[in-house]
């Protein structure tokens, strides 16, 4: 479900009795869209919230999650921290039922006199914004300035007064009469139910006006102009309960998932009888549902955006080793005939008085084939046959010569693309920062960027650490997200009878089985440790995947090796097709 009116209520209803009263301590900007403050002085401790105006993501809520910050402050961070930090939040309103939060703030301006302040934060798909007004509406900043150009409707811009979204002419739901519902709904020509709520009320999803229609008993797609007298009596009962829930702010946060294989289908704040099917999650607060829902895509979208560089410039250098191999292919099939080559000049030379002169072609037996066939070989009339035998040696020498350099590229270029797509799976499988400075500072080791120069009293890349699942049968198993980690991993942080694990010929995560001595393992620690190593590898989206295990004390890293790269000899094979769901469903730590 969207933020509509009805959860953008529930937020409000939340906010408004732990936050105000409170006094802005901290205020940052992580990303371009995201603001995050602390709220201290409200007896309880202080409180984080974020908000966001994310196309994707906008909203509103209090928070758990911390989220690095950059070394210098956006603008519109500092104007934040100039205008309202040490202010008291006095009210938190949702105007007109729209999805708009208003938090209003008391603060000192520069003559020292208190004023209030408007933070607004309008949840508007990718029109989302988040403004800051002064006491008589005039826009101080805003995250996301719109200009003349982007609109011609309205601008937002420091200096211009604020306005309200244009309306779209939508009846207050909460305001709603039983006569004027009734009457509107009857007058509908060729609108669904369905629509008739959502398109005449304002806040109401698509998804919850849906929901009205099932706790009325009907079907969301009947016709307005069939409905029944009894039929609309029914339908304004159900819509008036559920009005009177939202002004009760009787709220049910909960995440509604597929049992089948436990995706999300949706979240909602009320109770959602038209999913009754389906599992349920519950929350103690709409904060906590929102936190829940939005950090894991957040994160994603975050990691996706900090790690396009590095993606395009693996991808680019991918493109260049495909381009190479297929030169070298080519090159391969050209020097197909180099023995041949060798062959017409040792039987030229053989031949070298019985060659007539100026002919172009010379027939003889083909003294190195057993049943010694008639061969022809191709003569330059203009050179001598001695000349014509050193012709063809000399072609034979420098396809010997290409060859042989050949193999050695051919070898240099299989490694690095190998290298190329584990570093590619590794930027997929990335979760934090932490991933990301890890994979970029192998690129650098590897040559493939600069090493990044750190500033002084710039703060160190917290160090990324190997996933952590604990298996059904209560053994460690370690996954690492890189290739200098998975090097730590294998190399240094595991035991020499401990379980190493790895995809078989396709780019993926060392994972490691603490055995803690043992000679045998359970067989569902090793098929849940496998299902890691398929999951976290390129062929994570494939059926019956190959993965190789043996004891760690069998695995060697070849001198000059990159990152990444081990071999070994002994070790067996479990074919698994990866579940997600089983990997979820571990304990991790």
């Amino acid at each position: 479900m969207a933020l509509d009116g009805i959860t953008t209520s529930a937020i409000v209803s939340e906010l408004k009795p732990a936050l105000v009263g409170g006094r802005i301590d901290k205020i940052h900007q992580p990303v371009a869209d995201e603001i995050r403050m602390t709220i201290r002085g409200l007896g309880s401790g202080a409180k984080k919230i974020i908000i966001s105006a994310n196309s994707a993501h906008p909203r509103i809520h209090l928070t758990e999650s911390t989220r690095e910050n950059p070394m210098t402050a956006p603008l519109f961070c500092m104007v934040m921290r100039k205008h309202i930090a040490g202010g008291k939040i006095v009210d938190i309103c949702q105007p007109n039922f729209e999805r708009i939060i208003i938090l209003r703030v008391e603060s000192a301006n520069e003559m020292g006199d208190i004023t209030t302040k408007n933070l607004i934060l309008e949840i508007m798909g990718k029109h989302s914004n988040l403004i800051l007004t002064d006491e008589n509406g005039k826009i101080l900043d805003s995250i996301k300035r719109v200009t003349h150009e982007k609109s011609s409707v309205r601008e937002v811009l420091p200096g211009k007064e604020y306005v309200f979204p244009p309306s779209q002419d939508k009846k207050n739901p909460l305001e709603a009469e039983r006569g004027d519902f009734l009457f509107s709904l009857h007058l509908q020509e060729g609108r669904k139910i369905q629509e008739f709520i959502y398109q005449t009320y304002t806040g109401i999803s698509p998804i919850m006006a849906g929901e009205i229609c099932s706790r009325a008993g009907l079907d969301s797609s009947n016709s307005c102009q069939e409905t029944t007298i009894e039929e609309g009596e029914k339908l304004y009962d159900a819509f008036d309960k559920t009005m009177a829930e939202i002004k009760s702010a009787t709220y049910q946060p909960a995440i509604y998932y597929q049992k089948e294989n436990n995706r999300i289908v949706d979240f909602a704040v009320l109770e959602m009888t038209q999913f009754s099917g389906l599992q349920k999650r519950s929350f103690d607060s709409v904060s906590a549902l929102l936190e829940s829902f939005y950090q894991e895509r957040d994160n994603a979208a975050h990691i996706r955006q900090k790690a396009h560089d590095m993606r395009r410039l693996v991808m680019s250098n991918i493109e260049r080793c495909v381009k190479k191999k297929e030169i070298q292919l080519k090159t391969r099939r050209e020097t197909k005939g180099m023995d041949q080559w060798k062959k017409k000049g040792e039987l030229l030379t053989a031949n070298i008085y019985a060659v007539p002169q100026g002919v172009t072609t010379f027939k003889t037996i083909d003294y190195y084939e057993s049943d010694m066939p008639e061969i022809e070989i191709a003569i330059d009339p203009a050179k001598t046959p001695a000349e014509n035998a050193q012709k063809y040696f000399s072609k034979y020498n420098k396809a010997k010569r290409t060859l042989a350099a050949l193999e050695i590229q051919e070898k240099q270029n299989e490694e690095e693309l190998v290298y190329l797509e584990s570093v590619l799976n590794a930027l997929e499988n990335a979760k934090d920062d932490a991933d990301l400075s890890e994979i970029r500072t192998e690129l650098a080791e590897s040559g493939f960027i600069r090493r990044q120069v750190q500033k002084k009293g710039a703060q160190k890349p917290k160090k990324s650490k190997p996933l952590h699942y604990v298996s059904s049968d209560g053994y460690d198993i370690f996954v690492g997200k890189s290739n200098l980690q998975n090097d730590e991993l294998t190399l240094r942080m595991a035991e020499s009878t401990d379980i190493w694990m790895h995809t078989k010929d396709i780019p993926g995560s060392h994972v490691i089985i603490r055995t803690n001595g043992q000679k045998e393992l359970p067989e569902a620690t090793m098929e849940e440790a496998a299902n890691l190593a398929a999951f976290y590898s390129k062929a994570k989206n494939s059926s019956m995947v190959p993965v190789d295990y043996t004891q760690r004390k069998n695995i060697k890293k070849p001198n000059g090796a990159k990152p990444g790269m081990v071999i070994y000899l002994t070790n067996r094979t479990i074919y698994i097709t990866p579940d997600e769901n089983r990997v979820n469903q571990m304990k991790t730590e």
